[in-house]
């Protein structure tokens, strides 16, 4: 793929209306939403969708998410049913991306689900999104902004530093706020937790008034964020660490000594949010590896240590 120019767009109407311009022309725009900066195209424009692939390098059988302005934008592509209704109000905007069966005339790419019956949706908060999703008017696919399996962006500066040159456009929203990727949940059959994120699984189970399945790695890949190598930097990882080895930075959690602190006050939505922006920046140390302390396994420490179990996983 021939370098391209990759513009920086402010976040005005101007910025919204080049990077919906560019859609239009089937091209790709990196978007920040309040999870992680994604990188977008028209879901319905097969060679555009084919481009996300090429772009990021990224097995085409691993579906995409596809971004929403309105429920009712996300129910002319979907079955929708009531437990979708009640997510739905409960979370959305939000970090919360529902799986169901996709409607036959739903217009998407075939790309998008990677051949499977159902599709993911999400409606993100993030003020400059909706924007960005109003004035295009259309669904737009969009996975994590970054090369396949790497650490996902937060910023604009991530983006560029992985797929400057191969796409046509970011837009400039500031950090992302939560940090992790969306929370998936599968509503295709009995509500299943597909991927922990940035809505910790309490909230939903309350919401549902019910406990939901969980997905697990014998399970066949249905979703994204499944593969078990994601998320990864250069340096090899190390988990559940209380002291870091010769050669190795350390990522803490919690009062303690080290070379970057998720929290230092052990608040787990302040780790989210830093988890992704302390791995690129230890990554750049160019150190042996990373040692990493332990996270609480309960509300999003849940998701944090699923990235963290594929970000240290064989590669």
């Amino acid at each position: 793929m021939p370098d391209l120019t990759t513009e920086i767009l402010s976040a005005n109407p101007e910025g919204f209306e080049r990077a919906a311009e560019i859609w239009r022309a089937g091209g790709l725009v990196a978007l920040p939403t309040e999870t992680v900066y994604g990188l977008g195209a028209d879901a319905r424009n097969d060679l555009a969708v084919a481009r996300i692939f090429e772009a990021k390098g990224r097995p085409k059988f691993n579906p995409l998410i596809v971004h929403v302005a309105s429920i009712a934008q996300a129910q002319e592509l979907v079955i929708w049913n009531d437990l979708a209704d009640r997510l739905a109000a409960a979370f959305w905007p939000g970090p919360l991306t529902l799986v169901l069966p996709i409607k036959e005339n739903s217009g998407l790419s075939r790309l998008v689900t990677a051949e499977l019956p159902t599709l993911a949706v999400r409606m993100p908060a993030n003020p400059v999104a909706q924007k960005i999703l109003a004035t295009f008017g259309g669904p737009i696919a969009a996975p994590s902004a970054n090369p396949s399996g790497k650490i996902s962006p937060t910023s604009v500066d991530h983006v560029l530093s992985g797929l400057t040159g191969r796409i046509e456009a970011v837009i400039d929203g500031g950090t992302c706020d939560v940090g992790l990727e969306s929370t998936i949940v599968g509503l295709a059959d009995e509500p299943t937790l597909l991927r922990p994120g940035g809505l910790p699984r309490e909230a939903l189970e309350a919401a549902l008034g019910a406990p939901m399945a969980v997905h697990t790695a014998a399970d066949p890949l249905v979703a994204p964020g499944q593969m078990t190598s994601h998320y990864a930097p250069g340096a090899a990882v190390r988990l559940n660490a209380t002291s870091k080895n010769e050669g190795e930075v350390l990522l803490g959690f919690g009062p303690m000594d080290c070379d970057l602190n998720l929290s230092a006050s052990s608040d787990l939505r302040e780790a989210a949010t830093n988890l992704f922006h302390h791995l690129h920046a230890l990554d750049t140390l160019n150190a042996d590896g990373i040692a990493v302390s332990p996270i609480p396994y309960h509300g999003l420490g849940v998701a944090i240590n699923d990235r963290l179990k594929r970000a240290a996983a064989p590669r």
